[in-house]
């Protein structure tokens, strides 16, 4: 029996929906292989579905209700036992996140969804969360930039536990925000619904990630989501018109220099205020990266920013590197990093490490039998 038929027994609301039908369909499939991890790839594959968005906001759905684990780098994510015992059923909507007022910033660290905590850093004489936070009480839009792996993410995650977000590439359409059709196994077809429009019936915040990879013409569907209007229409769907709730939101990031982010007037012009996120070098040391690799790292950035490197290692480069450490001792992290540099840098990015380490580096490569 095919695992996913049971979601078609779920509860039919007027003209025949069936609220949470994809949710359901991923639940099952996951507590049908309770012993396998799964990316979100590999599960839309399996349940022939065309968008990998919709899947990813029902996985991370199961996995802040404690129904399945998650991991990162790449997503992964596994059935728990609190997910088979749930049978499919779904969880209770997400609290909306907290108005802050001013004079309320906290210091201590913020749980992600995926476990991990973030340390909120000093912004504008508050935290980097609660800035945020009453922007989106003032429906202020924020675009964060910086490159990759600084905690842009991570700070969205903190701040707005109710975050829906999509990833956006040079393949990102407009159904990926709007939704689409997906099968039924009874041969018919339902309409899901994308996190754009969740968002704003549900009055939730929406991340754009990489918004400047995606094209142009696919993210002016947002636009008339953030202006006055704060209504959009669905084309693929009966013209639907979808109005805003109060709580909506948009927040996107932005990689500069990474090959093919483009930040267009028009997409810059719709975000009132620009934060650049970049690694906090102290919070590197507290988290317990080596002193060496932050010094080296520190040196490379300052390259970077003089145009003299196109890439240098950030908070996310040395987290891995400390576990790296950890499990194949230093020299083999020292090595993987090297390795992790593109080969245009690699020159600078070796002297850097020997300068603070002071052994012989080459990349992580394979040997000679023993």
């Amino acid at each position: 029996m095919d695992p996913t038929a049971s979601a078609a027994t779920a509860p039919t609301t007027g003209g025949g929906k069936r609220p949470g039908y994809l949710y359901h369909m991923v639940a099952a499939y996951l507590s049908s292989h309770p012993d396998q991890v799964f990316t979100v790839g590999e599960i839309t594959k399996a349940l022939s579905v065309p968008s990998t968005g919709a899947v990813f906001e029902a996985l991370k759905k199961m996995a802040k209700a404690g129904y399945a684990t998650h991991q990162t780098n790449p997503h992964r994510f596994q059935v728990t036992q609190a997910g088979i015992d749930a049978a499919g059923t779904m969880p209770p909507p997400a609290p909306h996140t907290p108005r802050q007022g001013r004079g309320t910033s906290r210091r201590q660290p913020v749980t992600r969804p995926n476990g991990d905590l973030y340390f909120p850093r000093k912004l504008a004489g508050a935290t980097d969360v609660d800035v945020l936070r009453r922007l989106r009480d003032k429906r202020i839009p924020v675009l964060l930039y910086g490159p990759p792996g600084t905690g842009k993410t991570a700070l969205v995650e903190a701040a707005f536990p109710d975050l829906l977000t999509v990833a956006g590439t040079g393949d990102t359409v407009v159904e990926d925000f709007l939704g689409n059709f997906i099968p039924l196994p009874d041969g018919g077809f339902e309409f899901i619904y994308g996190p754009l429009v969740a968002a704003m019936r549900e009055g939730r915040a929406l991340l754009v990630d990489d918004a400047t990879l995606i094209a142009p013409k696919v993210l002016a569907v947002l636009y008339p989501a953030m202006d006055g209007r704060r209504v959009i229409s669905i084309p693929g769907y009966r013209n639907e018109r979808v109005e805003a709730t109060e709580g909506f939101y948009v927040i996107a990031g932005h990689n500069p220099g990474v090959h093919g982010a483009i930040l267009t007037e028009a997409l810059a012009s719709r975000f009132d205020v620009h934060i650049e996120v970049t690694t906090d070098w102290d919070l590197a040391r507290h988290l317990g990266v080596p002193r060496p690799a932050v010094e080296a790292a520190i040196t490379l950035n300052t390259d970077l920013a003089a145009g003299r490197v196109g890439w240098a290692p950030q908070l996310r480069e040395l987290l891995g590197f400390t576990r790296v450490t950890k499990t194949l001792g230093s020299a083999a992290a020292v090595s993987n990093l090297v390795g992790r540099a593109p080969i245009d840098d690699r020159e600078q990015v070796l002297a850097a490490l020997k300068a603070q380490f002071g052994a012989e580096i080459t990349p992580l490569t394979l040997g000679k039998q023993r």
